[in-house]
């Protein structure tokens, strides 16, 4: 059964620590997708379970084998990169054989002229043949064959760079920003396209990519990583919609989640406008905490009628049309905050810059998070103020 389990993995330059005990485990036929800002140690935790790096500390298991101390060529994983990694001089089909040569080939079979000659490597070389033509067609590019990838566009040369990975059959597909060098059109088809190839191949795939989008749409489970720590592993729905920490619920979301500075009242509450959170674990009064809503869950009501339901007063700093939704800025009197609201353009279309309005937050999608960053469960307790709003 092919599957990959990362245990401790830490990784350090000199002083400066990368990773810093990285745990997980990708299921067969499991897309996960590693996401986090650049530098977060994504792309080095990618390159220590392909055996391109070795960890300071810990161990990787690839299909149930310890494969921590074995040189790349011993994984049986495929690495597609960012820069596609095509031999130039290479047509589509010549590199697409290169992992199959190399296993299948000896020393002497692979020499391009004297090679088919070789005892006994006429027969493979035949087999090898069909076996990219196999490929190249599932893939849709056998009229590619014969080209160099000078030849080609970035998308073509990308379709021959998964060719390559997957022709080898390998029990793990490791992936680092694939997508990044092709235009915004292709690389929306793209993603569809590689998430139907992993599904075909049956195999752990681990996805490197700074892009959210990328992530929350392709992937099982996501995996955030900031400052070299795993954060969170889970369903794109459970991490876009119950993060853990933080730093998660800024990271994922466009646009950005907004977040205040609270403390716990003496009732043992925190308390957002006319919304009251009751924290799961009793908290000292005073305790400081910080409160984050994303910006659908934020209605934008005029100023009175916002106000006598609860609403925080504000002003409209600015209006972005983006089409199907509009963000609305509002800058919070007398806090210097400003929060972010999603609205359908026709509930928008009141609005005006520098007009008068209250935020009335839903609280039930009220996030409370501790002065370390650890999520802090609460729930609602004023719902009846919430009630009285939509009424």
């Amino acid at each position: 059964m092919s599957t990959l389990t990362l245990s401790g993995i830490t990784k350090s330059f000199a002083d400066n620590d990368i990773l810093k005990g990285i745990d997980l485990q990708a299921h067969e036929g499991e897309f996960i997708a590693l996401v986090g800002p650049s530098g977060c140690g994504k792309s080095t935790l990618l390159r220590i379970v392909a055996g391109l790096e070795q960890a300071t500390t810990g161990s990787v298991r690839v299909a149930g084998r310890e494969v921590t101390a074995l040189a790349p060529a011993e994984r049986n994983v495929a690495m597609v990169f960012q820069s596609y990694a095509l031999y130039p001089h290479l047509t589509a089909g010549q590199n697409i054989a290169v992992p199959l040569a190399m296993r299948q080939l000896s020393r002497l079979g692979r020499l391009p002229l004297i090679g088919a000659l070789a005892p006994g490597q006429k027969a493979i070389r035949k087999e090898i043949q069909a076996k990219v033509r196999e490929m190249a067609r599932s893939l849709m590019i056998e009229h590619l064959i014969d080209r160099k990838p000078g030849q080609m566009s970035g998308g073509q040369r990308q379709r021959v760079a998964l060719a390559r990975a997957m022709v080898r059959r390998p029990a793990l597909f490791l992936m680092d920003e694939p997508l990044s060098n092709l235009d915004a059109h292709l690389r929306v088809h793209a993603r569809t396209e590689i998430v139907d190839l992993h599904r075909r191949a049956g195999v752990p795939t681990l996805y490197v990519t700074h892009d959210q989008a990328e992530a929350l749409s392709m992937a099982d489970r996501v995996a955030v990583m900031i400052g070299g720590r795993l954060l969170q592993l889970a369903p794109p729905q459970q991490i876009y919609a119950d993060p853990r920490h933080i730093e998660v619920a800024r990271f994922i979301g466009q646009p950005r989640i907004n977040s205040l500075a609270s403390r716990v009242t003496e009732e043992g509450m925190v308390r957002f406008g006319p919304a009251a959170l009751s924290p799961a674990a009793a908290l000292r009064a005073g305790t400081a905490v910080t409160l984050a809503i994303r910006p659908e869950h934020l209605r934008v009501l005029p100023r009175q009628t916002g106000v006598e339901t609860g609403g925080l007063p504000g002003q409209v700093e600015r209006l972005e049309f983006l089409g199907s939704e509009v963000i609305v800025s509002v800058r919070l009197d007398g806090m210097g905050e400003t929060l972010l609201a999603k609205l359908a353009p026709a509930e928008a279309a009141p609005l005006a810059t520098g007009q008068p309005v209250g935020l009335l937050p839903e609280a039930d999608h009220l996030l409370v998070f501790d002065e370390a960053g650890h999520r802090i469960d609460a729930m609602p307790v004023l719902a009846q103020l919430r009630e009285n709003a939509h009424g």
